[in-house]
């Protein structure tokens, strides 16, 4: 076992800690996942309605960016007139500037307009996987679709789209909730407790024995590498794979993950990419974008914005590791 330590986690926070409290457990379901909130609990105990405000907050990220829900504000503005302009919730905007500044960064390997070409792979809301969609109707989904085609004003809160342009949260919306019920425990004035959405976590303080937030790094199915632990301490923590929805035609294996520049699915021999970030949202965009680079681009990229990354790749001789600058000097 390898241990990550931060460098937000200092002596300082150990002195703090809330000695003989408890630590509360509340959990529910949320797109089309699970969530679960651990909560070190001030001696008075926690607020009233707690477990429904986070129910709350969660079903309002749902009706504004759930490609799955046909109200959504992200499923209206994709059924939009082409060139109408509309408008969009704050929260909403926020998400869309975010996906798109990973975006540009990531020279389009992350695209939040994709959402065109995920439905006809079947990785949609309609979720028909199963089949390799026709050459022709691949080659439109790309060419009017994506981030070219939509027309953002993040100043006015509003955008609109163009062609086949359809927006999708999927990579990014999770991290974005994960966030927000963080920032609403913070609001209630709780600092100690680890969030956690279909897999992605962000953890704040110390429990009450001492230690902090320890969450183990997703591991790939079958890899023998040794595990990595990280003290998940002012951190979120985000990982894509190509192991959780995939299918296979013909004998060759689709992964869910898609390159928005070329319109296929991944085969570039990244099992997994995590992300460890200060921002839950941006580790989740993150992970994508380094996947869909693969080794040496992805690792390049960490590298210029400063990311801690652990990518895990497939080859012929087995499984390898690369690790980024900034997850190494944590594990030394």
């Amino acid at each position: 076992m390898r241990i990550a330590i931060p460098p937000a986690l200092s002596a300082q926070a150990f002195h703090r800690r809330a000695s003989g409290a408890a630590v509360t457990s509340l959990g529910g379901a949320t797109m089309g996942t699970s969530w679960s909130a651990r909560i070190v609990a001030p001696v008075s105990g926690l607020p009233e309605g707690i477990a429904e405000g986070i129910e709350a907050v969660l079903a309002r990220i749902v009706a504004q960016m759930s490609q799955w829900e046909p109200d959504s504000d992200l499923s209206r503005f994709n059924r939009a007139a082409p060139g109408a302009w509309r408008s969009l919730p704050p929260e909403f905007n926020m998400v869309l500037a975010a996906a798109l500044v990973v975006a540009e960064r990531s020279g389009g390997a992350f695209d939040p307009a994709m959402g065109a070409l995920a439905e006809l792979w079947g990785f949609g809301a309609s979720g028909r996987a199963g089949e390799v969609p026709d050459a022709g109707e691949m080659a439109e989904a790309l060419r009017l679709g994506g981030r070219a085609c939509v027309e953002f004003d993040p100043l006015l809160l509003r955008a609109c789209r163009y062609g086949r342009a359809a927006l999708d949260f999927s990579g990014i919306a999770k991290g974005y909730a994960v966030d927000t019920v963080a920032a609403y425990l913070r609001g209630l004035g709780l600092s100690d407790w680890l969030v956690e959405i279909g897999g992605e976590l962000r953890g704040n303080g110390i429990k009450p024995d001492g230690q902090p937030w320890w969450v183990d790094f997703e591991a790939v199915p079958g890899s023998p590498l040794p595990p990595i632990r990280v003290a998940l301490h002012g951190l979120a923590i985000a990982t894509s794979g190509d192991y959780r929805r995939n299918f296979e035609v013909a004998g060759r294996r689709y992964a869910h993950t898609l390159d928005p520049r070329t319109g296929m699915p991944l085969d570039n021999g990244v099992a997994s990419t995590t992300v460890l970030h200060g921002e839950c949202m941006l580790a989740d965009a993150w992970a994508t974008a380094l996947t869909v680079l693969g080794p040496e681009a992805g690792l390049a990229l960490a590298e210029r914005e400063g990311l801690a990354m652990h990518m895990v790749i497939r080859e012929k001789a087995g499984m390898r590791e690369i690790l980024s600058s900034g997850l190494a000097a944590m594990l030394e």
